[in-house]
């Protein structure tokens, strides 16, 4: 759960983003391992937003050069970061894990339209599952090599592979993106007590102890990691890419930019 003072904090940055640079910020998440359900006490809040600036922001001849990103140093562990929309749309055109991610947050602090739903909406008709593969596939392989290979570990590196290993299962076997939460995800172990059994065990060290905890390697989930990163997962075929893609992503981008004007009432934060 996040605190009422760090969730007023929050959004109060969030009210001083928008003030600062002339924006409406469409919505905001938590998009790290808060949001995936394996944080530590001390863990940062990784708040990350979608905004929209006024349209006559984009009717530009230097807009291929304008800044497209707002950035904030992190202080007192909150870590805000936010992408415009444009930016995320074209992302989102290209099956951006982190983009995706961020729309299926379970932890909302902040939605102003309905920019989010209208992505969830047209995630089926965008997705492309065999980008998602790869992204996962890639990332496990990467941080198994660069932080599983010592007898002394940080606990939270073995999520930082289980989970991309497990959501890789998960479009493999659905042909769809697969959902941030890491409960959701351990339905692909389903047949594999033992390896449930070790992560379990990892979940409830992990949620007592400090970000830079250290726990012995686990010969059960290393064996299981190198198996699943030898295994040769057959992507499927490439989506066609209905005729429809681009109209559908220029209108969330249209109706997003004819809101701007709205009232900014900031919604209270919701955990799904």
């Amino acid at each position: 759960m996040i605190s009422n003072d760090i969730h007023t904090e929050i959004l109060k940055r969030l009210r001083k983003a928008e003030a600062e640079h002339g924006v409406r910020i469409l919505f905001a998440v938590e998009s790290g391992s808060r949001a995936w359900g394996f944080a530590s006490p001390d863990s940062d809040f990784d708040v990350r937003f979608v905004y929209v600036h006024a349209p006559s922001w984009y009717q530009a001849v230097d807009l291929e050069e304008r800044r497209d990103v707002i950035e904030y140093p992190i202080v007192d562990e909150i870590d805000l970061n936010g992408w415009d929309v444009r930016k995320a749309l074209r992302l989102f055109w290209k099956s951006n894990p982190a983009f995706i991610e961020w729309i299926q947050s379970p932890i909302v602090y902040l939605e102003q339209d309905a920019f989010r739903q209208r992505a969830i909406d047209a995630l089926p008709t965008i997705y492309r599952p065999e980008k998602g593969i790869y992204h996962y596939r890639s990332m496990a392989k990467t941080n198994y090599r660069g932080y599983l290979q010592a007898p002394m570990i940080r606990l939270k590196k073995y999520f930082y592979v289980m989970r991309p290993l497990m959501a890789a299962r998960w479009i493999d076997r659905t042909q769809s993106a697969p959902p941030i939460e890491f409960a959701k995800l351990m339905t692909t172990l389903e047949g594999e007590p033992g390896v449930i059994a070790a992560v379990n065990s990892l979940l409830e060290k992990k949620r007592m102890t400090a970000e830079l905890g250290l726990a012995e390697s686990v010969p059960e989930l290393n064996t299981f990691i190198e198996t699943e990163l030898d295994g040769h997962v057959e992507a499927a075929p490439e989506k066609p890419r209905s005729s429809g893609v681009v109209d559908l992503l220029n209108d969330i981008f249209h109706q997003s930019l004819a809101g701007h004007g709205a009232s900014q009432s900031l919604e209270p934060m919701r955990e799904r």
